[in-house]
């Protein structure tokens, strides 16, 4: 059952067509990948999904309603959340502060507590570093803490944004093993990368966009065999 279904979006920057006749679907407890090169849409599709750049025709169903053209902050409520390239932490909060910012539409107390606690579990080095200005951190503990932030709102579907983007091998591959678990423990997954190898090694369906432009799909391993994928991405 597809929990996100875009629809023949079209979305545009100064009236020329970013994305052109998009179709996706993301399915319940599925890890849906989009691969494509830096400049082909994917930034822009999700932006579509978010409501940041809103798409000109089209439609975008999650959980069966039409939110193409709502407000980010009521896509968010819906059940969407978003770990954006660069991790973008609030360098002058402390890890416990960007925690309680993801949680911001949750009023309960002690859920936001039994949260933070679950996050840490994810992550002991952000337990650890509680009252840490995010700032201060490195690159791989501020990717750790943006998962984090992201997951306090528990979303339905968390979208991540070039997560390996500026980390060193051994972070890479870490953040793609708790993707994994995040996906494992119940939360549909839309992963845009550019790092193709590790992203079909833990997805279960994939897209290829090329000009803004769908060009392949199907599961991960038939990608990762599709010769035109192999020689644009494989060498």
């Amino acid at each position: 059952m597809a929990l996100l279904e875009i629809e023949h979006i079209y979305t545009a920057y100064d009236r020329i067509d970013v994305l052109e006749d998009v179709s996706i679907k993301v399915e319940k407890g599925e890890i849906t990948c989009i691969l494509g090169a830096n400049g082909a849409g994917k930034s822009t599709l999700i932006r579509s999904v978010l409501g940041l750049t809103p798409v000109n025709r089209g439609k975008i169903i999650f959980n069966g309603v039409d939110i193409a053209h709502l407000p980010t902050h009521r896509i968010i409520e819906a059940g969407i959340a978003c770990v954006p390239e660069g991790r973008r932490v609030f360098p002058r909060m402390t890890v416990d502060e960007n925690l309680s910012a993801g949680a911001y539409l949750v009023t309960d107390k002690k859920v936001i507590e039994e949260r933070r606690e679950h996050v840490k579990h994810l992550f002991p080095r952000l337990a650890e570093r509680s009252n840490q200005l995010a700032g201060t951190m490195s690159g791989g503990e501020q990717a750790m803490l943006a998962i984090s932030r992201s997951l306090m709102s528990s979303p339905e579907l968390l979208i991540f944004d070039e997560p390996s983007l500026g980390l060193s091998p051994l972070f890479v591959k870490e953040n793609f093993k708790i993707i994994k678990e995040i996906n494992q423990m119940g939360t549909t997954v839309l992963l845009v990368e550019q790092n193709v190898r590790q992203t079909l090694a833990i997805a279960h369906r994939g897209y290829v966009i090329t000009k803004g432009q769908v060009v392949a799909e199907g599961s991960a391993t038939g990608l990762a065999e599709n010769a035109e994928v192999q020689a644009a991405y494989f060498g």
